[in-house]
């Protein structure tokens, strides 16, 4: 079988040579938003939890990706395999499982994304095969080993029990999700709270440690590279809504009104 000219799971190479990926989250149920923003970003997450977006949707928008060098992920709405399957089995090169708290979600997470005898991923990827430019044979041998399981670290006692969690095999990264992870603890909305800051400090030294690639958000270019200097690999730069917002606020810039 010959290798492919590029990687499958561009993501893998990426965190494999230590270099850092940036995406998004896609919350408007938008083919050209995605088709713009896929011409920029390392991955997208297409965001089954909090936005208004369906499969039939969330299929249009990981087929926009076809042609770019951004990884389709999908975000879903509670750790569930059966939530994870459909955006699986539509092409999704990964899942995004919120509200990780503690080890025995970790591994239900886990063995959400993998086929027996490694998980309990039932079969029936009608269409994935066709984003990921592989025949059946050819994604059922690949899909265990490229598919990414993507954790999020958004919850005060998923903080208290960071070392289990990530002691987990088969996670292959961990965000910390600062808005819910402030929202535990009561203080929502407030980024800068130092309670919260010590919480994603103790988030951080936990997912380092345990040698699995590191994701979290950032809100400026400074932010941003702080993040990569301190080894964060999957660095999300905004959702669709803010950075197209950002781009508007930018465009005013200079003017008078």
């Amino acid at each position: 079988m010959p290798v492919p000219a590029t990687p499958l799971n561009r993501l893998r190479q990426l965190w494999s040579e230590g270099r850092p990926a940036f995406g998004a989250i896609a919350t408007i149920p938008s083919v050209q938003t995605v088709q713009i923003m896929a011409r920029s970003l390392d991955w997208i997450i297409v965001d089954l939890e909090h936005g208004p977006i369906g499969l039939t949707e969330a299929h249009a928008m990981i087929a926009a990706t076809t042609g770019t060098p951004c990884t389709p992920l999908v975000r879903i709405a509670a750790n569930e395999p059966w939530l994870a399957k459909a955006p699986m089995d539509i092409g999704a090169f990964g899942i995004n499982f919120p509200m990780i708290t503690n080890r025995a979600e970790a591994e239900k997470a886990v063995r959400s994304v993998r086929y027996p005898p490694r998980g309990d991923r039932l079969w029936g990827p009608f269409h994935a095969p066709f984003r990921w430019g592989q025949s059946m044979p050819d994604y059922m041998a690949s899909a265990d080993d490229e598919m990414i399981c993507m954790i999020t670290i958004e919850h005060v006692e998923a903080v208290n029990r960071i070392d289990e969690i990530m002691a987990t095999p088969g996670i292959d990264v961990a965000v910390i999700g600062p808005g819910d992870l402030a929202t535990s603890i009561n203080k929502r909305g407030q980024m800068d709270d130092p309670e919260l800051l010590q919480l994603v400090a103790r988030a951080e030294a936990g997912i380092l440690k345990s040698g699995v690639p590191i994701g979290g958000v950032a809100r400026t270019a400074d932010q941003a590279n702080a993040l990569v200097d301190r080894g964060y690999r999957a660095i999300a730069l905004g959702f669709d809504w803010s950075l197209f917002q950002r781009g508007i606020m930018a465009a005013f810039e200079g003017i008078k009104r």
